[in-house]
């Protein structure tokens, strides 16, 4: 009997009879990688066509790769229960407490007040600029739709009274929001990507405002002076509701408002700079770790907030429980999505293909930052959902960063981020909110918001490329 090489067909005489034996076709990886890949586009297929919450379509391919994967079937249960609680264990409680803050700042006026002190500081002939650094700093704590309907009666009332074209200022507002959702913590999903690949939030912070203030700029005030004068907005009866219930004498201060609204930022800085300057072994470093911790950072200024907005501005217990009351359905809902991915995750892992994914990266000698923005760019358009973009290129790409010690994980949640903000269109609810909220055709929604947000995806792509060069 004669043995022949591997591969391909080979055959063995044995008296008079032949027979074949074939290698299979593909390898396991190759299988399971082209398996993932079909059911993630059956999970944008049940999202983006029927409509299935992105919860369960997470849970299904989750637990169909976890059966491809050959995982025994009560592992795949075990592994996707994991998987979420893992990622709730870091990211529900700052979910919770960040729209329980952005609730507090709207009830309370803070809102208001920050954008009306900044049309006084920017001037009439800067207002676009003004509301550019207003929905850059209300953006931090709430989430795009709150802080759109937050700032929608004032565009409207500074279009009317300074007879500025109402896109002028509308275009750099939606920038402002969209940049801090996808670029600066304690946002969903951002978080989601810090978690999933841990990085630093302090830095991400710093490279998030790095990144951020320029492409905003760029999409923003800039953009807006180009398209402005080709859109024919009628201001008509919209946004003509009160940005603020309570009388002036009880709305908050400028400066408390500011205080209270970035105090997380600034105790998440906390932790970094104290990493970057005092000795492992320093007392007040392991304080600044504990205060800057995300959760820590968050239960800070949501406790302040109760007084800054709450009982400073003459609210009763009662009124502010019923507030924070209110907030219950909207974290669930993203809670549910982001524990899914953390599912999603886990199964990757466990099921190999994460391993396999890292691997062929690892020999194309691809850009991380370039293949975490293309994998991101790609589920948004399909999908629509950022957070589900952010959330699925964050657990694709986690074994790849796993076994690649010199990326830096930071400028790579924002390449996540910026890929999760690509392309806006009409599967995104986003789109349709801008659209309703300014008076928009379809046609004029594409052209002022999709325009923006694929600007803002490219522009901070390029930026995050450049600064790479250089950290």
């Amino acid at each position: 009997m004669a043995l022949l090489p591997t591969g391909g067909v080979s055959s063995v005489a044995n008296d008079g009879l032949r027979f074949e034996s074939r290698q299979p076709l593909m390898s396991h990886n190759t299988s399971l990688l082209l398996f993932t890949l079909a059911a993630i586009v059956a999970l944008v297929v049940l999202i983006a066509r029927f409509k299935l919450h992105p919860f369960l379509g997470l849970m299904l391919v989750s637990i169909s790769i976890g059966l491809f994967s050959g995982l025994k079937l009560p592992d795949i249960a075990v592994t996707f229960q994991e998987g979420v609680g893992k990622t709730l264990g870091n990211l529900g409680i700052v979910v919770g407490l960040g729209i329980m803050l952005g609730k507090m700042l709207a009830e309370s006026g803070g809102a208001h007040v920050l954008a009306q002190t900044f049309i006084r500081l920017f001037g009439e002939k800067r207002l676009p600029w003004a509301m550019l650094a207003v929905a850059l700093i209300v953006g931090i704590p709430v989430l795009f739709g709150v802080g759109l309907m937050l700032l929608i009666p004032l565009v409207y009332a500074v279009a009317r009274e300074s007879k500025v074209p109402l896109m002028l200022l509308g275009i750099p507002l939606v920038a402002g929001l969209s940049v801090s959702q996808g670029f600066l913590p304690p946002h969903p999903g951002p978080m989601v990507a810090i978690g999933q690949i841990n990085a630093d939030v302090g830095k991400t912070i710093l490279y998030g405002f790095l990144i951020g203030i320029p492409t905003a700029i760029l999409a923003g005030p800039v953009f807006a002076a180009l398209i402005s004068p080709r859109l024919k907005v009628e201001i008509g009866n919209l946004g003509e509701r009160k940005s603020a219930e309570l009388p002036p004498e009880r709305l908050p201060g400028f400066g408390l408002t500011l205080l209270t609204v970035l105090l997380p930022v600034l105790l998440m800085l906390v932790t970094t700079i104290s990493d970057l300057s005092l000795p492992k072994e320093h007392r007040l470093r392991e304080w600044a770790s504990f205060i800057g911790s995300p959760a820590i950072a968050m239960l800070v200024a949501m406790l302040f907030s109760i007084y800054s907005f709450g009982y400073a501005r003459g609210f009763t217990g009662p009124q502010i429980l019923k507030f924070l009351e209110d907030c219950v359905g909207p974290a669930a809902g993203i809670m549910l999505t982001v524990g899914a991915g953390g599912g999603f995750t886990e199964m990757l892992k466990r099921g190999g293909t994460g391993a396999a994914i890292a691997d062929i990266v690892e020999h194309a000698h691809v850009s991380l930052f370039l293949l975490g923005w293309i994998v991101a760019a790609s589920v948004r358009v399909a999908v629509g959902s950022a957070t589900v973009a952010i959330t699925m290129a964050a657990a694709i790409l986690a074994p790849v960063v796993a076994k690649s010690p010199e990326t830096n994980r930071e400028l790579l949640v924002l390449a996540m981020g910026a890929g999760s903000l690509f392309c806006s269109h009409v599967n995104d609810a986003g789109f349709w909110f801008v659209k309703e909220s300014f008076n928009l055709t379809v046609p004029q929604t594409l052209k002022t918001w999709t325009v923006l947000e694929t600007a803002i995806g490219l522009i901070a792509l390029a930026l995050i490329l450049l600064v790479a060069q250089f950290v």
